[in-house]
């Protein structure tokens, strides 16, 4: 996979007026195809390049490389404050695409498995998305950071190991809104007040979710298209807020 690459001198501008004695939170808005690290490591050099002492540097939870938006960095005295902002609850919004699976549960694996999409409605999606509201236990996918016996559960898939055995945890979803429902021609949903469009092939929704910490909105894909009878991976990911920060006040970084 190619990732974009950015210039740590476009961050200059806005740490420049950090404090330094009490430390600072930054906003990111992380760019598609950007990894949370490289947001890091840049907001790393372009600190050491602007001041002569040493700031320390930490993130309050990453996103994956597809996904977007955001990225709490915190400075000096305020990485005490990560694990507090690590606890507040999760904005999402993003899109699954209904029919087929991926060893990842999103877009950066090709397709692995289809399954049949004609028996599913607006109805029944709706249906289902109130069933994933409230507490619940959550098995976390192979492709991501939890460890499994001592080691990263994607260290593991990215060696070929077949059966990763991550440890499902309680998760909290607060809010599970379908904001858009695509269905494949032909359809009777035509004049239905949530469909904005149709699709040619397979089914997609576009949704709103509100978590506690800890949630895979790509596991939430996988068992959205399993309580659907079908299979679904997601295909966009756009982190909105955590807490009270809002990715509309995030820098956002241009890639090259």
């Amino acid at each position: 996979m190619l990732f974009s690459k950015l210039d740590y001198n476009q961050f200059i501008p806005h740490i420049q007026n950090i404090n330094r004695t009490e430390g600072d939170i930054l906003l990111v808005d992380k760019p598609y195809h950007v990894t949370s690290f490289e947001i890091v490591n840049k907001i790393k050099i372009a600190l050491k390049k602007t001041f002569p002492d040493k700031i320390k540097v930490g993130h309050a939870g990453t996103l994956d490389p597809l996904a977007t938006g955001l990225l709490i960095i915190c400075t000096g005295k305020k990485t005490k404050q990560i694990e507090e902002i690590q606890a507040m609850e999760k904005e999402y919004i993003g899109t699954f695409f209904v029919g087929a699976t991926t060893p990842c549960f999103d877009k950066e694996k090709e397709i692995d498995f289809t399954f049949p999409t004609e028996h599913i409605t607006e109805t029944l999606i709706l249906e289902t998305a109130q069933k994933f509201m409230g507490k619940q236990m959550q098995t976390p996918p192979a492709y991501s950071a939890v460890r499994v016996e001592g080691k990263r559960a994607y260290d593991l898939a990215r060696e070929g190991v077949v059966e990763i055995k991550t440890t499902p945890k309680e998760i909290d979803i607060k809010q599970f809104d379908i904001t858009r429902i695509a269905l494949p021609e032909p359809s009777h949903l035509a004049n239905s007040r949530i469909q904005d469009e149709k699709t040619k092939t397979n089914p997609e929704i576009d949704f709103r979710v509100v978590s506690s910490k800890g949630t895979y909105i790509r596991s939430l894909a996988r068992d959205f298209g399993l309580a659907l009878n079908s299979g679904a991976y997601l295909t966009s990911l756009r982190r909105t807020r955590t807490g009270d920060y809002h990715v509309n006040n995030a820098i956002v970084p241009v890639v090259n």
